[in-house]
């Protein structure tokens, strides 16, 4: 094998599918990248597969010569990522060595990849291609194409809220609801929710292939995918024109994304919530606010969190119709910053895990968002006040945490006798996240 080509082109290609390679594989042929070299398409195809998400990917050369290897992925990227600008050379020979023999005491071939730039030469051993797995191929099954865009905001909006616990696998996913012309995007790890339905403005482009035993004319899929896998989808699709299309192959437990490049991988099993119902259908009170200035003041409020006191006190003002936010850290210090706002209903304080109040504001794709709520121990939303065009719907729910009513200050908390001794040494109980209902 031999083919020539910038070393930006397969830079590039090696950190997209390298992602796809384990930091400690089982077997030392999947620490590798397949390297793929056609003449008839004068490009090299790079794969990376770690037994559960695959990448693939491939980019132009010249090839003169045809044919397959398998090199280490991380010492080929260290290598190609130090290389000077220009093109390279990647030229693979066999050859036969007295050290290395099977059982039978035959002769192994070794597979040496000799890259060549303007300023050096370096040699790289490499493995058969041939013991390299292949990706798991979706014969038959469903087939969607969908719009990149569509896939960016869903998943922009949604995976911040998957869980990261797998004792509860599911939630470590991403639930995908395909229904005619929309696909809905829902997360959650027990604590919140976040719930993305994009509409497919491209209808021209939407094709739906099933096996014979599925009625097309009413289509609905549902999936879950691991977060991890659509992390990173979502890198792939960062340099992917909104308007390409993509399509989604759906088999068994397998699932595949193909687009300029391809990625496979594992469903995750098991019933998903139905997180509908957690969405409260009436609120008493809404406040309106501008999302930056929102998301500012929590991140400079925030400052002052600590591991022990990561909740931020929200004060909800109806008469002067402003927001007071706090952090009160005993062992580090407090802070305080007042927005005005546009609030309906009666004032309310009410608080949250500060870390999920910031990234459910970061997920809302909106200049200016409203907040629902009923009281300071129920669901809460926020959603944008106005849908971008490519959005349906927009819901972020988060569960208020429970706070203590701080003590007069004249007037300290009286311990019986008995108790005081035993009350010093006790050590403060670690306050639990609020769970929702149905997870």
């Amino acid at each position: 094998m031999k083919f020539h080509a910038p070393t930006s082109a397969l830079n590039t290609s090696l950190s997209l599918v390298t992602r796809a390679v384990p930091s400690k594989p089982t077997h030392p042929i999947l620490g590798n990248v397949l390297l793929t070299a056609s003449s008839e398409s004068q490009q090299v195809r790079l794969t990376a597969f770690d037994l559960t998400l695959g990448i693939e990917t491939s980019f132009e050369a010249q090839v003169d010569a045809p044919g397959k290897i398998t090199l280490p992925a991380k010492l080929l990227t260290n290598t190609v990522s130090h290389l000077p600008a220009g093109e390279l050379t990647l030229d693979v020979g066999q050859e036969f060595s007295d050290n290395h023999q099977d059982n039978q005491g035959d002769h192994h071939q070794l597979f040496i990849a000799t890259i060549t730039s303007e300023s050096g030469r370096y040699q790289i051993r490499g493995m058969d291609a041939h013991e390299f797995p292949q990706l798991p191929a979706i014969e038959g099954g469903t087939q969607i194409t969908v719009p990149a865009f569509a896939l960016k905001e869903g998943l922009s909006g949604t995976l911040f809220a998957a869980s990261d616990n797998e004792t509860k696998q599911v939630l470590c996913g991403v639930h995908l609801t395909l229904e005619n012309n929309t696909i809905e995007f829902a997360s959650t790890d027990g604590h919140r929710l976040a719930v993305i339905k994009t509409s497919n403005q491209v209808e021209s482009n939407l094709e739906v292939a099933t096996d014979s035993n599925e009625d097309s004319t009413d289509l609905k899929f549902e999936v879950t995918v691991p977060a991890k896998a659509l992390q990173e989808l979502e890198k792939l699709l960062g340099n992917t024109a909104p308007d390409t299309v993509i399509a989604l192959w759906f088999q068994d437990n397998q699932v595949l994304f193909q687009g300029n490049s391809t990625l496979t991988t594992r469903t995750l099993e098991g019933q998903y919530p139905a997180y509908h119902q957690l969405i409260p259908c009436q609120f008493n009170r809404q406040m309106n606010v501008s999302r930056l200035q929102f998301l500012a003041a929590v991140e400079r409020v925030a400052v002052m969190a600590s591991q022990k006191n990561n909740i931020i006190k929200l004060d909800l003002d109806s008469e002067n119709q402003q927001l007071t936010l706090s952090i009160d850290a005993a062992d580090v210090g407090s802070s305080l910053e007042v927005l005005p706002i546009q609030l309906s209903g009666e004032s309310l304080s009410i608080a949250f895990n500060v870390k999920y109040l910031k990234e459910a504001i970061k997920a809302i794709p909106a200049s200016e968002i409203k907040v629902q709520l009923n009281n300071n121990t129920s669901p809460v939303v926020l959603s944008p006040v106005v849908l971008s065009q490519n959005i349906m719907a927009a819901s972020m729910l988060l569960m208020p945490v429970q706070i203590k009513s701080e003590q007069p200050p004249n007037e300290p908390q009286k311990t019986p006798a008995k108790q005081q001794s035993k009350t010093k040494t006790s050590p403060k109980k670690k306050q639990r996240e609020p769970k929702l209902a149905a997870v």
